[in-house]
């Protein structure tokens, strides 16, 4: 994927005085007070901030924050408690600049933080005269916001439109490349884990990993409705039945490859979904019509570890059981212990998959953790997002 990198500009000097907007993601979570409850994403900006900075430049940075209305600012809305995190972590002032699409005064080597961006006007469904101002602002844009980069907006594609450059910092550069390695150029075999709740919402997301990956492990809901489809029976457990036939699809077109989704031998199940609930493994062919499957049994995770370890490159999205639950737990513990032992080349992204990770303190065995919820399903359904597509765009002149 071609695009042109802020760190490549820094190096050679050409962003030395210049006037640099950096489209941040800077969405964390607060709790009914405004403080800030956890800072992951703020300190994930710094590296292109102090990039910009050390490089001479007159910086901006800008986010949107929650779920704001357009042109109605509300104190709710201020990125004021992420400007002053964003300022502890630098060891500087970061002043916060409302009302700034007309125009910021920012000198180089100053930094400022330019209010909420979704509470501009235009700036959901990217309007051409908003765009054209935010490109005014500055002499080189520089995306770093991989969490927006499936969305066409204002400030993740209209100003890369018109600015004079428009580039990728270093944290959507690094996503760029962990999923080039991954889905482009993978080492194989390639193995996918794609869990959750419903089929439904992973639909397109299997049918395009199908064609592409050795091995296609499904967890969670998605795991029951294709024990359906292999004609085992799943007594109560989450499923959807309606989409049998695509669940079949997908099961065939890995067949055609000489690839495989794995079906489990054995699962875990209880009468009711509840933490406290009795644990019972069975066979895969012995669920009875009031069990709940809540996990993957210990000889199917045993057999899924092992193809883990010995493969090339490792995508995962969705826990495989309900991991939250210590009795239901085993089968997501055990895959993410497999991923961290493998020497594949291991990419990690949405919140559930997040939480499993932190859970089992193996995020340095993980080659890398995706920070884009919606972005990196995209990209697992083999999208292009509109970000990359500008900014490549913008690369080839």
């Amino acid at each position: 994927m071609n695009v042109i990198r802020f760190s490549d500009l820094c190096a050679n000097g050409a962003v030395q005085g210049q006037r640099v907007f950096i489209r941040a993601d800077l969405n964390v979570p607060q709790d009914d007070a405004g403080h800030i409850t956890e800072d992951t994403r703020i300190r994930a900006s710094v590296p292109c901030i102090q990039m910009a900075l050390d490089a001479g430049a007159a910086v901006m940075v800008t986010s949107h924050l929650g779920r704001p209305t357009e042109g109605e600012f509300k104190p709710a809305d201020s990125l004021a408690p992420v400007a002053k995190r964003l300022g502890e972590l630098l060891g500087r002032d970061v002043p916060l600049v409302a009302n700034w699409v007309d125009g910021v005064s920012v000198a180089p080597g100053q930094l400022v933080m330019l209010e909420n961006c979704r509470v501009n006007k235009g700036e959901k469904k990217n309007a051409p005269e908003l765009a054209h101002k935010l490109a005014a602002l500055c002499d080189i844009f520089v995306h770093d916001a991989f969490g927006t980069a499936h969305r066409a907006e204002g400030t993740t594609y209209g100003i890369a439109q018109f600015a004079p450059i428009a580039c990728a910092g270093p944290l959507l550069a690094a996503e760029i490349d962990a999923i080039s390695q991954a889905l482009a150029n993978p080492k194989r075999p390639l193995a996918a884990i794609v869990a959750g709740s419903k089929v439904s919402t992973k639909l397109t997301i299997l049918k395009s990993l199908a064609k592409n990956v050795d091995q296609l492990i499904v967890g969670g809901g998605i795991a029951n409705t294709f024990m359906l489809a292999a004609g085992l029976k799943i007594g109560k457990s989450l499923a959807e039945p309606d989409l049998l036939d695509e669940a079949k699809a997908v099961i065939e077109i890995m067949k055609a490859r000489g690839a495989e989704v794995p079906i489990p031998t054995d699962v875990v199940t209880a009468k009711t979904f509840a933490a406290d609930a009795v644990a019972t493994v069975k066979k895969a062919t012995e669920v009875a019509d009031d069990d709940l499957i809540l996990d993957i049994g210990p000889e199917t995770a045993a057999k899924l570890a092992t193809q883990l370890k010995a493969a090339g490159t490792i995508v995962w999205n969705g826990p495989v059981g309900v991991f939250e639950f210590a009795a239901f737990e085993n089968g997501t513990q055990v895959i993410a212990q497999a991923i961290a032992e493998s020497s594949a080349f291991s990419i990690a992204g949405g919140g559930d998959t997040l939480a499993a990770i932190a859970k089992y303190g193996i995020e340095k065995q993980i080659g890398y953790i995706s920070t884009g919820g919606g972005a990196f399903l995209e990209v697992l359904e083999g999208k292009t997002l509109p970000a990359f597509d500008i900014l490549m765009q913008r690369a080839a002149g």
